[in-house]
């Protein structure tokens, strides 16, 4: 049995608490030394990361990671002068460059065709004193071919992807922080299959800069923490011009989007719940007619970034095609089929769907959009990492998001709420999610 936060008991091993802030916390008052953190961190990751197995394998890792520390605490003896991660672990996606690392991208095509300097948010939480635990586990080139990552809430189900491992590794513990991708839904459905926060920010406020790119367009760098409270702690790091004098002052108005988009959910009972316990907190929550081509909007986004992943590829695929896998040489292939001028126009289409969302956040005087995180818990199987339809409008309008674990449902998996507010807006989000989350805790 294992106490999480809040005295919840559980039974399941594989679903283990590394708060952030706590962390940071021994780490800067000296209760934990670094050498004692590794410790116990080196034999829970023998006993749940076979299980699980949200990172790629690397040899003697516990060997180069106390070297790692050693620098570290080399650099900062004082305890008062220690960076704002100092200690943290932290799980990388593999189609980050990492210095010392090899990306893998998920794919047998050679790494040395896509190799490139360190992404610059890796970088960043170096420098903010972060431990590197090591490369995370996801699908091919970010896409649709899943690795071998379990659930840690039930290894028979997808913790979602294509950011599997680095989900998993959160909700295991095995990390406090993990770096993610998303493209359609790959950080938002993940985080909430796997009952923890995950982060996409408003488009290209965390520097892309270092990932093996699917659709530059669109792609967005994002993170997943155990709590909000995390989340803010590192958003505050690697968010370009982060202004921490953004305070949650009163409580946003809250929009349900009613139609078409809310009723691909199939878990709307459970959603209707949290909304429930959103209003008896004192939230005022307003049901708005939302926007009914979401057909239309979905195509203008799949041939976008269909074109630019083909285009990302148009100098190996040819040479490789056998050695992708057949879903993701489909959509290279399909990619190779759209014009020019229909990327474009889904380029277009980006501004015009946020203006819309924009205009109607205005007109309806609301500060959050609330909406389940994926349409229902994580599938059974490993095969497919679930449908991102809930997360598809959210990513091709740039808008920031959050999910936030909202209870549980067939199986007892974990269910989320996603939230999602003006472009922009990620630190009123951050700030007004930390309540949010309160608010709807079982």
């Amino acid at each position: 049995m294992l106490r999480m936060k809040d005295n919840i008991v559980i039974d399941n091993p594989y679903v283990q608490p590394a708060l952030l802030l706590e962390h940071i916390q021994s780490m800067r008052d000296g209760s934990l030394s670094l050498s004692d953190m590794l410790d116990t961190y080196e034999a829970r990751f023998s006993a749940i990361e076979p299980h699980i197995q949200s990172f790629v394998p690397e040899d003697n890792r516990f060997v180069r990671l106390r070297q790692d520390a050693h620098q570290l605490e080399q650099l900062y003896p004082d305890l008062t002068s220690r960076p704002p991660l100092y200690g943290v672990l932290v799980g990388i996606k593999d189609i980050f460059h990492v210095e010392g690392f090899e990306t893998r991208a998920g794919t047998q095509v050679p790494s040395a065709l896509f190799a490139g300097e360190e992404a610059t948010i890796v970088s960043q939480l170096k420098q903010a004193g972060a431990l590197i635990v090591g490369k995370t586990i996801t699908a091919e080139f970010a896409y649709y071919e899943p690795g071998p990552t379990r659930n840690p809430h039930n290894i028979e189900h997808t913790p979602g992807g294509s950011s599997s491992g680095s989900a998993a590794s959160v909700a295991s513990g095995l990390v406090h922080l993990a770096t993610g991708t998303q493209t359609v839904g790959s950080v938002i459905r993940p985080a909430a299959f796997c009952g923890i926060v995950g982060y996409k920010p408003s488009y290209d406020r965390i520097d892309t800069t270092g990932i093996v790119y699917f659709s530059p367009s669109v792609d967005h760098v994002g993170l997943f923490t155990q709590d909000v409270t995390g989340m803010q702690q590192v958003a505050s790091l690697v968010v370009n011009d982060w202004d921490n004098t953004i305070k949650s002052t009163q409580l946003p108005i809250l929009a349900v989007p009613e139609g078409t988009y809310l009723q691909q959910s199939t878990a709307l009972d459970a959603f209707e719940i949290q909304v429930t316990k959103l209003e008896n907190a004192g939230y005022t929550i307003k049901r708005i007619p939302f926007i009914d081509d979401m057909d239309n909007i979905s195509h203008f986004h799949e041939d976008l970034i269909a074109y630019e992943f083909a285009q990302q590829h148009a100098d190996r695929f040819t040479e490789h095609r056998e050695k992708y896998r057949p879903r993701t040489a489909w959509l290279i292939e399909y990619g190779q089929s759209i014009s020019e001028e229909r990327r474009n126009a889904g380029r277009d289409n980006c501004l015009i769907l946020r203006d819309r969302l924009h205009r109607l956040m205005h007109d309806n005087q609301i500060d959050l959009w609330i909406c389940p995180s994926a349409p229902n818990v994580a599938p059974e199987g490993i095969h497919s990492t679930g449908n991102s339809i809930m997360n598809l409008l959210w990513t091709h309008s740039g808008l920031p998001c959050l999910t936030i674990p909202a209870g549980k449902g067939n199986k007892d998996l974990p269910l989320g709420l996603q939230l999602c507010a003006q472009f922009g807006n990620d630190e009123a989000l951050l700030a007004w999610a930390q309540h949010i989350e309160s608010s709807v805790a079982d």
